[in-house]
């Protein structure tokens, strides 16, 4: 059977833009030669649509969706997801389902068995579990449609990627017994990008273990903090990767099950690379699906604003790009040369607003209140809340989307001024470590010099104070990372990330900073996650709690 891959891009709660898509790729499908067309999770109303499932109206319009694509299914048959009404009066009230459609018809469903409900997944709580298993039959070959994770029964641990079992029940097991042909998995996975290795050798073993190929369709694009990559790939029975499609694009290819050919396999990309390229596509997808064009943000001469002006500038281009240099009386005279050589090597347009005589004027007006207390950290917040203001009225002025430029680190420990450097519609690198962006930069200069040399090399500092480091407050970036990844993506105990090689007291102090900042990251800028475990969604922790 010749099968196309459809790996698109889709907009949640657009089905009129989701079935026009799908339609016109089934129609390419049927003149390129193919006699199935498949498509990703829920492409029908795009992932993951959250409490949009709980309105009628939103389902109706699925349904009417998934009967007006099936309509244009002559000659040729297409696999597309969509929810679907449970019509028994027990459990929840829909399925999460894959629709074989020909002959203008649904012709076989297949509901998702095993519902994530981990990090950003919640799944169950819309959707009923299924519990009959079968096979699709088209062409005379019978074959198994699963939905993403029901192709595994297992996900990335804290410590070690793969280990632990999270299901009783696997899909595969029961599936294999029929013998299907082939196994479609049709998958809405996002991008991370430290378990990236883990998800394709979860589908390389299971090829390999039920000795049967695996045609695996994943989702492209984003949808606000979720980047999916695509990636999607065809595993023959042996758990050899033979077909794979591009990676942060929309992409189609045709294989041929009983004759797949010779290998047809993406360049390899380092992690950074894909970081950055998932970045990119996070930032262009959050502006075209909310109707927004133009970004601005402050543009310091540190190294996290010129990283994020860069993703902004290839994401929308130059002319869509506006920024403001917002010195104050301790910024030093190298960071405004090297913010100004950033806008001119970019051709971005910007202004020089100078902050002291707002900032003097705050200060002026609480001088009566302040009288008899030395200056503090909250004369350096007036500074950030100062800049913060210019920034958010070129933002409400033009209608322009503030990009937030704080970093994982910085975000994880709370270094950052609500209502100040905190402000903004997105963040760009919330979920990077600074280590990252420093790699990130180098990246980015691998061919010419875009970011300035000193940009990259000077010691970070918000220059809030005169002389002031980052270091001052914080550990080395290079061991402050090791323990917040320890702590957050790897879920270690105090004690374990001391075992590391750390001294106890820094560990605990760092810790406690990452505790007691919770109240800052509930109200930050949806982040653009690209790890296991971003601030945000995916990671709900108390603001009040003593732990």
């Amino acid at each position: 059977m010749k099968v196309a891959f459809a790996q698109l891009n889709y907009t949640i709660g657009d089905f009129e833009g989701n079935s026009a898509k799908i339609i016109a790729y089934i129609e390419k499908a049927k003149v390129e030669g193919a006699d199935l067309v498949v498509f990703s999770e829920l492409s029908v109303t795009g992932y993951y649509p959250h409490d949009l499932l709980e309105k009628k109206e939103f389902i109706q319009k699925a349904e009417n969706a998934v009967a007006n694509i099936a309509a244009f299914c002559h000659g040729i048959a297409a696999i597309i997801g969509a929810p679907r009404i449970n019509q028994n009066e027990k459990g929840k009230q829909l399925f999460n389902a894959a629709f074989l459609l020909f002959n203008g018809e649904i012709q076989y469903i297949q509901d998702k068995t095993l519902l994530p409900t981990y990090d950003v997944f919640d799944e169950y709580r819309h959707f009923e579990p299924n519990r009959q298993f079968g096979l699709a039959q088209y062409k005379g070959e019978k074959f198994a449609i699963t939905i993403c994770e029901d192709l595994w029964d297992e996900q990335p641990t804290a410590s070690e990627f793969g280990k632990d079992k999270l299901y009783q029940i696997s899909p595969m097991e029961e599936l294999a017994k029929l013998k299907p042909a082939f196994v479609v998995n049709i998958s809405a996975s996002p991008f991370s990008y430290n378990q990236e290795e883990w998800r394709k050798n979860v589908l390389i073993n299971k090829a390999k273990k039920y000795k049967t190929p695996v045609l695996y369709i994943n989702q492209v694009g984003a949808q606000t903090e979720l980047i999916f990559d695509g990636g999607s790939v065809l595993i023959d029975g042996n758990g050899e990767v033979i077909k794979e499609l591009k990676y942060f694009e929309e992409d189609f290819l045709i294989v041929d099950t009983r004759n797949i050919g010779e290998k047809q396999l993406q360049p390899e990309a380092g992690t950074i690379e894909k970081i950055h390229d998932a970045l990119v596509l996070g930032i262009g997808d959050y502006f075209r699906k909310m109707g927004f064009t133009c970004a601005t943000l402050g543009l310091s001469g540190g190294i996290d604003s010129a990283i994020t002006v860069v993703l902004a500038v290839k994401a929308l281009g130059a002319e869509n790009v506006r920024v403001l240099l917002l010195p104050s009386k301790y910024s030093s005279n190298h960071s405004i040369e090297d913010a100004w050589q950033l806008a001119e090597n970019l051709g971005i347009q910007y202004e020089i607003v100078k902050i002291q005589p707002a900032v003097d004027a705050f200060e002026a007006a609480l001088k009566p209140i302040f009288g008899g207390t030395s200056p503090g950290v909250t004369e350096e917040n007036i500074q950030a809340r100062a800049r913060g203001i210019y920034l958010m009225a070129i933002s409400n002025k033009f209608g322009h989307i503030l990009l937030n430029t704080t970093n994982k680190s910085e975000s994880a420990v709370g270094y950052g001024t609500l209502y100040g450097d905190m402000n903004g519609g997105l963040a760009v690198l919330g979920d990077v470590y600074k280590t990252d962006i420093f790699k990130m930069a180098r990246l980015i200069n691998r061919d010419k010099e875009i970011i300035p040399e000193n940009t990259i090399i000077k010691p970070p500092s918000a220059e809030l104070r005169p002389d002031q480091k980052d270091t001052d407050s914080l550990p080395e970036y290079h061991d402050l990372d090791r323990m917040l990844f320890g702590y957050i993506e790897m879920n270690l105990s105090p004690k374990e990330i001391v075992d590391m090689g750390f001294d106890e007291k820094v560990v605990n102090r760092v810790i406690r900073m990452v505790n007691m900042n919770e109240y800052k990251r509930f109200q930050a800028a949806p982040i653009l996650r690209i790890s296991s475990k971003a601030f945000g969604f995916g990671r709900r922790m108390p603001l009040v709690a003593k732990y």
